[in-house]
């Protein structure tokens, strides 16, 4: 890629040290990068997303997490960002990452994955548009990887980088580079490509907004308002303009003033010096010279090298559309700014390269009416940016291609609806119009400066569309005033543009506009009587053939041709011979090197597939902004001021000057009362005379704004009340506002914007429009608009056609509209006239028949009918027509015209916070109109500053304690525990981000989370008399592929307990089982079978009892009397009392039998049953047979394991323990004790989430055993200790040795089973209650 030589300049030093900042890096415990002025820092972290982490196969620490490479499709990369006060405490463990210092970061990027920094590491000053208003241009960049060490040392391929002191050598030593090979960095190319001298900065104003449409102030920089079609590193610095809207106001008047966040056009820039001997306007008294600037912006919304870019697509965007502005600023105090464009021929085309000069074929790949809506839009756009349009084609009538694009070009032109007119009008009232010039035909015998004769194609255009003109004055400097007051005054707009096109929009249309260019320069300097010296106009030639060549080189790969004739004003042998260099070089470039160029252009804009721009979030600040939403009563209230509002038609006279204003400016109504505001509107400032049409007189609106000032501080000092100051003025031609505000309000006044929009011969020229001024008063958007419609008496239509272009056409910055305010007012003369004939107007104002005429209002009858001034109110009028009278009189019309009086001057308002007061007209007889007023009272949103930064404050602090600095991360060591900042976002739609040691996602403010889950409904209506259960067959990880469903209908048994246990495996059923169990037993008395005699060797491995804490529990005390069997009962019917002794281990009434879910057995016939009968019989309880477990629960998954209903206590002593009633199921609330409990039973194994001992086995117990075991040896209650059960994946596994079969012990050989009983693992939760009431199961509790 061709390199972009330095083209010839003035201003040559480098970027201000003041504005440079310092590039540091941390890299333990967390990567960090920090952008650090001298008072503040801007840091990064990098964080790998849960998603991405998952991908990668690792749920690893933010600092170690393994990236993805090869750019695959996924989440947008996230980084961690926070912006705070330098502190040694913030900064330590960074070191300088560069020896150099950096000028500020076009922004983050993510190149296969890795992100980076993109940093400015050398800029030279090119321009200056006038003192204070200085652009740089970007001579290298730097990129540095937030998420890898990787590329820290790359070696630098900045091609300015030739100066000893700053090569890598000077940092390393002698011949020692960062490193050895050539290695192909991600970002190689992106960053030839922004350090090719293309792209500029400005620190000072907004770069990408034309002088017209950014505010006068030189000092003004809002990021905010920049442009974003001429924003070339918009998708990489809009993540942090994004961060920057979040912070706090200081804040983020503290980012912009460090100048960190950079925007970046792409085009020309420079500034030549005139000498005050060649300045056309010269300033005796400073001796300064005058600035004359070029600057061109090339827009980034389709961009693109020469053949992959042409024509326009479907959003309206042309290829190489470049707005282009000359200023010129004189010392005196007279700034001019003169914008047109250039783009591609705005239809659906393409061209191939081939390396034969002119065989490059142009294909036109849409119809003519499918062009058209893209068409239209493209001019709409532009109309509404810059206002009417001319279009200037250069494209040549004889060449085939040419020629087609021609005829589709004036296809679209006469079938959009900008250039239509009224029948009765000509084509000047047009919006669009187009003008062919043939270039090459017209220049063939005389040469290129035949070129001039493009003057009378575009001549009438050029003076209706005007230019851009803003001078210093004091005109509001009294006597006792001192000097300090000079502001700068928009005297006038430029209300339309020339957008010039050939084939490539380079080399003709170059030409033509350096001469449209010049042309704007004669008639500003004609209109103040001045002339330019040759000196001045050769300098001018020199900035526009640098500006053809610099625009050349970004589209076609060299500099423009014909520039010798733009330089010299004569073609040349050289320069034609250089021309022929040109076009071989671009045949090369297009053909072979464009491709790659088109690739890189899409990486910096964000336009590759799959690429997505970096995620920014400071957990800090999003809090604050957050908990202010929510405590905004606590710092904000509402406060009702007083508005004043006045029109006045002055018919363009000037005697009234210096009457007294005080009966219009300070009406009866308003009593004493200082309004914080008053507006005042004029229309006919200045005679509608042809010339007037196409210029404006500031004069007048500044002898006006004199007279009203003075009328408003006298009155103020007769009251001792405050002087009025003027906030901000504005004129279209005739019409003009004017906003005074007390002083004392000033501060609560800030975005003050003006605006104008013309509607007279459809916005060719400005005898018609409107002028708008908005502001912000505290936190209430106001909006003010006094406007001048079209007249004559049946032209309403005309009127509401004015409305509604000026409504929607009428733009402030960031493309606010007037809808875009709290509270608008609608002031001037609208022209609506009354629908009677005269002699019957006359009658009814003699009659005073006031409702009468406003039946017949014409604005009334429209706003009625919604054509006109939709949601607007009008007060009721009270007072007479205001139009039209003799002058001097209060006699209507007596003229020939004899025009019938109406109400031509109405106030309009619209919003829910403003109240009108008053609605009159005032006696002020030196005009064929009378002024108009009204007084509203308008409820604006005060906030308290210093409260709320208070509060905020607070929150910073409390916040920072909690979680420390997030980006730089030095609250904590354990890299583990920043993940808590993370913002992890959830790998499936639906469920919580993941989970951290310190923030847990089912944890709510201390209370857990419940589920709200229940079993499907069964397709059958459930006549089966079956259930759905949890499907044990599903695997347990639930993010695993299977066909397995998640629930599974199991069919009820006859029996009422085998119904319960299949229901009590699902947690999700919330069943009152003592009752269920307690109707059970009273319902079927039939005593149950006892299953076959116990058989060890068909276990193959042992099931612990689980063991989870919870809540003590408060029961009633029981009798001393026998225990009953395991497992243990709850009280239904039978009283608490007759139970003295609690439950016993399952375990020892089943002889510590292993048991584990098995594989379904063949039910044999019980060999124990008569014996157990007759046992049970004869003794006061008797052990309980084994119940066979249902085939669903016989499973090996750990999730379909019974989960425990209740516990037991065993920490009291034995004759106080009891069992508990039942109670609703709930997870345990105290996280850290169980944490602790399972710690400590890291002592036994686990296998499937159940913790396992190495207790032997004993014997199965018989009821004599159970009996005697309840009181132990010594005949005192004695427990067996229960085993423990932690969560999947804690303890090691230990297999259970197979035990032998055995046949059942003898009652007499049980006592030496007791010992082992005790210290037993194994729980039957199904065993046999030997045909006793069974009232539910117990969970036992660990000590």
């Amino acid at each position: 890629m061709d390199q972009f030589p330095p083209p010839p300049r003035t201003f040559t030093a480098a970027s201000s040290t003041e504005k440079a900042s310092q590039l540091l890096l941390r890299e333990y415990p967390h990567r960090a990068i920090a952008i650090a002025t001298s008072t503040h820092a801007l840091i990064f972290r990098y964080t790998a997303s849960t998603s991405e982490a998952i991908a990668d196969g690792s749920l690893t620490p933010v600092a170690s997490a393994a990236r993805l490479r090869a750019g695959s499709d996924g989440p947008a990369p996230k980084c961690m960002v926070e912006f705070s006060p330098v502190s040694k405490e913030l900064l330590r463990g960074f070191r300088p990452l560069t020896p150099r210092p950096i000028y500020g970061t076009l922004g983050l990027i993510s190149i296969n994955r890795d992100v980076f920094l993109c940093v400015i590491t050398q800029a030279s000053r090119v321009a200056t548009l006038r003192p204070g208003e200085t652009v740089e241009r970007i001579g290298g960049v730097d990129f540095f990887c937030l998420s890898s060490a990787e590329y820290d040392y790359a070696i630098s391929l900045n091609a300015y980088d030739s100066d000893p002191s700053d090569s890598t050598s000077a940092a390393y030593g002698p011949g020692l580079g960062r490193r050895e090979g050539e290695i192909e960095y991600p970002y190689q190319e992106l960053q030839k490509l922004l350090s090719n001298g293309s792209f500029y900065y400005s620190t000072d104003f907004d770069l990408t907004n034309r002088l017209q449409d950014r505010p006068i102030d030189s000092d003004t920089f809002d990021i905010d308002n920049f442009d974003d079609a001429f924003l070339w590193n918009f998708f990489m610095i809009s993540p942090l303009v994004q961060f920057r809207s979040r912070l706090l106001g200081h804040e983020r008047e503290t980012l912009d003033a460090s100048r960190i966040l950079t925007s970046a056009i792409r085009g020309f820039c420079s500034t030549m010096t005139i000498p005050q001997t060649s300045a056309p306007l010269r300033d005796a008294h400073s001796g300064l010279p005058s600035y004359l600037t070029v600057i061109s912006r090339l827009s980034c919304r389709r961009a693109g090298t020469r053949f992959n870019s042409r024509g326009i697509d479907d959003d309206g965007h042309v290829a190489n559309f470049v707005e282009t502005e000359t200023i010129y600023w004189s010392p005196s105090g007279i700034l001019f700014s003169y914008a047109q464009v250039r783009g591609s021929v705005p239809v659906f085309w393409e061209q191939t390269p081939g390396l034969i000069p002119g065989q490059q074929k142009i294909a036109i790949t849409r119809s003519a009416d499918g062009t058209q809506p893209a068409f239209d839009k493209h001019f709409e756009d532009l109309e509404q940016s810059y206002g009417a349009v001319h279009v200037v084609n250069l494209l040549s009538a004889t060449k085939p291609g040419e020629a087609e694009l021609t005829t589709l070009f004036h296809y679209g032109l006469q079938h959009c609806s900008l250039s239509r007119v009224g029948e009765k009008q000509s084509s000047d009232h047009a919006l669009l119009r187009g003008s062919d010039y043939d270039f090459h035909a017209e220049t063939k015998t005389a040469g290129y400066e035949a070129a001039r004769g493009i003057r009378r194609y575009i001549g009438h255009s050029a003076e209706g569309f005007a230019y851009y003109l803003a001078e210093l004055t004091d005109d509001m400097v009294e006597a006792n005033e001192p000097n300090s007051h000079q502001r700068m005054v928009v005297v006038l707009q430029q209300e339309g543009v020339f957008r010039t096109n050939c084939l490539d929009c380079l080399d003709r249309t170059n030409l033509i506009q350096t001469l449209i260019s010049q042309m704007a320069v004669e008639a500003f300097l004609s209109h103040r009587d001045e002339y330019a010296a040759s000196d001045f106009w050769s300098r001018h030639s020199t900035l526009w053939a640098d500006n053809g060549d610099a625009l050349s080189r970004i589209y076609a790969g060299t500099g423009a041709l014909k520039s010798s004739f733009t330089r010299h004003g004569k073609m040349s042998l050289a320069g034609a011979f250089a021309d022929a260099r040109k076009s071989a070089t671009r045949l090369y470039i297009n053909n072979f090197t464009d491709k790659a160029r088109q690739n890189t252009i899409d990486m910096l804009l964000g336009r590759l597939v799959g690429q997505a721009p970096v995620h920014l979030f400071d957990p800090i600040s999003d809090y604050i902004s957050g908990e202010l939403s929510k405590r905004s009563s606590e710092y904000s209230s509402m406060e009702n001021i007083i508005m004043w509002v006045g029109t006045f038609n002055l018919n363009g006279r000037t005697d009234g000057i210096g009457d007294d204003l005080s009966p219009w400016l300070f009406p009866p109504e308003l009593g004493s009362v200082q309004p914080e505001i008053m507006a005042v509107g004029f229309q006919e400032i200045v005679e509608l005379s042809a010339q007037q049409i196409m210029n404006s007189d500031p004069t007048r609106k500044q002898q006006w704004e004199r007279a009203i000032k003075k009328t408003l501080n006298d009155r103020a000092k007769q009251l001792g009340g405050e002087k009025y100051v003027l906030l901000r003025s504005g004129q279209l031609v005739g019409a003009a506002l004017c906003i005074f505000v007390r002083a004392s309000v000033l501060p609560k006044i800030k975005n003050v914007e003006g605006s104008v929009k013309k509607t007279g011969m459809s916005g060719i020229a400005g005898n018609k429009g409107a002028v708008a001024i908005r502001m912000d008063y505290a936190n209430t958007q106001l909006c003010f608009v006094t406007a001048h419609l079209a007249a004559g008496f049946a032209n309403y239509d005309e009127r509401n056609k004015d409305y509604a272009t000026i409504h929607h056409g009428l733009r402030f910055q960031r493309n606010r509209g007037i809808d875009d305010h709290d509270t608008v007012v609608w002031l001037g003369d609208f022209n609506y006239r009354i629908g009677l004939s005269r002699e019957r107007v006359m009658d009814l104002i003699q009659k005073q028949d006031l409702d009468k005429l406003y039946e017949n209002d014409q604005l009334n009858l429209q706003m009625v009918a919604g054509l006109s001034f939709p949601y607007y109110s009008e007060a009721q009028i009270t007072f007479m027509p205001t139009y039209k009278f003799d002058i001097g009189t209060d006699q209507y019309d007596t003229s020939e015209k004899a025009r019938i009086p109406a109400w031509t001057d109405r106030i309009l308002r619209k919003g829910t916070n403003i109240k009108q007061l008053s609605y009159n007209r005032a006696p002020l007889r030196f005009s064929d109109h009378r002024p108009v007023f009204a007084t509203f009272q308008c409820a604006v949103n005060i906030v308290d500053e210093a409260l709320r930064e208070r509060i905020s404050r607070e929150l910073y602090e409390r916040r920072k304690a909690e979680v420390g600095h997030t980006a730089a991360g030095l609250a904590s060591d354990d890299s583990e525990d920043d993940e808590d900042l993370i913002g992890y976002d959830p790998i499936e739609p639906g469920l919580p981000p993941a989970s951290s040691d310190r923030q847990r996602w089912w944890l709510d403010n201390g209370k857990m989370a419940t589920s709200t889950i229940g079993p499907p409904k069964l397709a059958n209506g459930n006549r089966d008399n079956s259930t759905m259960i949890l499907n044990p067959s599903r695997l347990s990880n639930p993010f695993i592929p299977t066909e397995e469903s998640d629930w599974v209908a199991i069919p009820r048994s006859n029996s009422r307990l085998s119904s319960f246990s299949s229901i009590s495996t699902s947690p999700y059923e919330h069943i009152n089982h003592s009752t269920l169990l307690s109707t059970s037993a009273a319902s079927n008395s039939s005593f149950r079978k006892l299953p076959p005699p116990y058989d060890p060797t068909t276990l193959p491995a042992k099931v612990g009892q689980i063991s989870l804490l919870d809540d003590q529990a408060v029961a009633p005390s029981y009798k001393n009397e026998v225990p009953p069997p395991p497992p243990p009962r709850r009280q239904t019917t039978t009283s608490l009392s007759q139970y003295s002794q609690p439950p016993t281990s399952v375990g020892a009434q089943s002889a510590t039998r292993p048991l584990k879910p098995t594989v379904p057995q063949q039910q044999q016939p019980p060999a124990a049953s008569s014996a157990s009968s007759s046992e049970a019989a004869n003794k006061p309880k008797a052990p309980p047979p084994v119940a066979k477990k249902p085939a669903h629960l016989i499973s090996t998954s750990p999730t379909s394991s019974p989960s425990p209903l209740d516990t037991q206590d065993f920490s009291l002593p034995l004759d106080r323990q009891i069992p508990k009633p039942p109670i609703p199921r709930k997870p345990a609330t105290n996280i850290s004790n169980l944490t602790s409990k399972l710690e400590a039973s890291r002592s036994g194994a686990s296998r499937g989430g159940a913790m396992f001992q190495t207790h032997s086995a004993a014997p199965r117990a018989n009821g004599n055993a159970l009996r005697d075991f309840s009181k132990g040896e010594s005949g005192s209650p004695t427990r067996t200790p229960p085993a423990k059960v932690g969560p999947p994946g804690l303890g090691m596994t230990e297999r259970k040795p197979t035990l032998p079969a055995r046949p059942p012990a003898p009652a007499h050989q049980f006592a030496q089973s007791l010992k082992l009983a005790k210290s037993t693992s194994a729980v039957d939760l199904l065993g046999d209650d030997g045909g006793s009431e069974m009232h539910g199961w117990e969970t036992l509790r660990p000590s």
